[in-house]
């Protein structure tokens, strides 16, 4: 283990105070909830608020038990008090990203001195770690517990004391109530597969402490039981149709080839995608050589790095064996990804040698693109296409001129010392340039939000509101934004009532034949989400 002390400075905090706090929470709000599950979750939290209901997740006004209540109760505070709104929505994920950055600069300031400040800027840095802190969702809770969880785990088996045992049971319970038993299960494949690897066999059965056992079970069991007791249905939904059937079938249409997570997660490391190939072709082939010489990884930096490697490919492989896929279900494995290159940067700086010329030019090329990505964004959420045309070439030029920058500062003597920082600045830039220049063209085309406030501005009192030939992310975020259910059509759900209806672009004649006797007059379009609104009267 790497014995130079770095104790930590205020320089150090107060860098990660402001980098977190702007990738994380800064333009929040700034488009609204996107996809299917984001208002749907955002809606159950404001359910049981308004109900002072702790236990059981509805959506409108029935039970929703897809999900454990921990993201629930994480929007409810926030609702209570920022009132309800998207910003507030996304505001768990933003802290849970905090939390984990903090646990590890913490880890590392503690057991690998030296590194902890880039390996919290490299884990908050990562994309799929920003675009998840600002999701209303359940994968950044998940991952920040579970990171947390194996972090404390490996602590306990370097240092041998059980404060650190105690965190990880207690910060495996709260990722069990994030998102069920997926956080043991992984927890026990990666612990088992390292004490495998190590030929350590005893660490299984120390690892298994009575009394964090019963701190894991008092974390958990009171809310699980007490929605089953409400809920008799609730172990044959979630247990064995939202886990077991998931895993097993694509029950839900997310089915994807065997292959999709090693595209979404090399993404999700983006920028430091690069860099984490060449750490894992490295660390692989010094585990591979030392292996063959003692048998197994001895020392503590090797048990580390092995460590990490499972870690990081047990989700990625797990999942991948699942028939339902969705990207997020792998962000447990960015955090490990992310100690990976804060171990190989460490190691260069600890023998004093420059990146290598190759390395940093690619590395560089990398950030630039992302510049040149995040300066396209609003013409690729608009057009769903890059649309070449003068602002892409500006936007390919400043992207050149990071890039050259970039890699003029990892070519020279410090190079290894600024790698984390000057990649952190195009992180910055790109974060900001999302927010400020692509926002309102996410907004207008892939969120509810315009069809809501089109709807809010013909009338502010809450008119029943149905739906035609829309697609179901329009209505679950229609039913968020309006705070109540939307009728569909094509269901049989004509509200008897004069109402608002949303309805496909072109469609007056068939709403006219679906409604005989009733008059139907024109309201307003909404290009962005290819949709028009009309008044049904009586």
């Amino acid at each position: 283990m790497n014995q130079r002390t770095n104790p930590r400075s205020r320089t150090d905090v107060l860098l990660l105070t402001a980098f977190c706090g702007f990738l994380f929470f800064y333009g929040l709000g700034a488009f609204g909830l996107l996809g299917a599950d984001e208002p749907r979750y955002a809606q159950v939290a404001r359910e049981m608020l308004e109900r002072s209901d702790w236990v059981t997740p509805t959506l409108q006004g029935r039970p929703w038990l897809e999900k454990p209540a921990l993201y629930y109760w994480e929007a409810m505070l926030s609702f209570r008090a920022a009132g309800v709104s998207d910003r507030a929505a996304r505001l768990p994920g933003a802290c849970d990203a905090v939390l984990l950055v903090a646990g590890v600069y913490f880890f590392l300031r503690r057991f690998r001195p030296g590194s902890e400040l880039d390996g919290a800027l490299i884990t908050a840095g990562s994309a799929g770690v920003i675009g998840f802190a600002h999701a209303a969702a359940t994968d950044m809770p998940l991952a920040a517990a579970f990171s947390i969880a194996l972090l404390a785990w490996y602590a306990w088996h370097e240092s041998g004391r059980r404060v650190y045992l105690a965190a990880f049971y207690v910060f495996l319970a709260l990722g069990t109530l994030a998102k069920g038993p997926v956080a043991p299960a992984l927890c026990a494949v990666i612990i088992f597969i390292f004490a495998a690897a190590k030929r350590d066999w005893q660490v299984i059965p120390r690892a298994l402490w009575i009394p964090g056992i019963v701190l894991y079970l008092a974390v958990t069991l009171p809310w699980y039981v007490a929605v089953q007791l409400r809920n008799p249905g609730f172990f044959r939904f979630f247990v064995l149709e939202h886990n077991f059937a998931r895993f097993s079938e694509d029950i839900y249409h997310h089915h994807q080839p065997f292959w999709f997570y090693l595209p979404v997660f090399l993404l999700a490391m983006m920028p430091w995608t690069i860099a984490l190939i060449v750490a894992v072709a490295e660390r692989i082939r010094l585990i591979w050589s030392e292996g063959k010489e003692a048998g197994a990884c001895s020392g503590t930096e090797d048990s580390w790095a092995l460590f990490l490697l499972i870690w990081m490919l047990a989700p990625v492989l797990f999942f991948s064996a699942s028939q339902s896929k969705l990207p997020g279900y792998i962000l447990p494995a960015v955090p490990a990804g992310a100690l990976l290159v804060a171990e190989y940067v460490e190691g260069r700086r600890e023998l004093g040698e420059r990146l290598s010329p190759l390395f940093a030019a690619a590395h560089g090329v990398l950030c630039g693109l992302l510049i040149f990505g995040a300066l396209s964004a609003a013409s690729i959420a608009s057009a769903h296409r890059l649309s070449w045309g003068t602002g892409t070439y500006v936007a390919a030029a400043i992207a050149a001129v990071f890039a050259v920058g970039i890699c003029a500062s990892l070519f020279s003597q410090a190079g290894v010392r600024l790698f984390s920082r000057v990649t952190a600045f195009a992180v910055v830039v790109s974060v900001a340039a999302i927010i400020r220049l692509a926002s309102p063209a996410i907004d207008a085309s892939q969120s509810a939000r315009p069809i809501a406030e089109s709807i809010q501005a013909f009338s502010r009192e809450p008119v029943p509101v149905a739906l035609y030939r829309v697609n179901r992310v329009q209505k679950y975020g229609l039913e968020f934004y309006l705070n109540r259910p939307a009728e569909k059509y094509e269901d049989g759900g004509v509200p008897s009532a004069a109402h608002v209806l949303v309805a496909a672009e072109g469609m007056q004649l068939q709403v006219a034949q679906l409604v005989p006797g009733r008059r139907v007059s024109y309201l307003t379009s909404v290009p962005g989400q290819k949709v028009d609104l009309y008044w049904v009267g009586k």
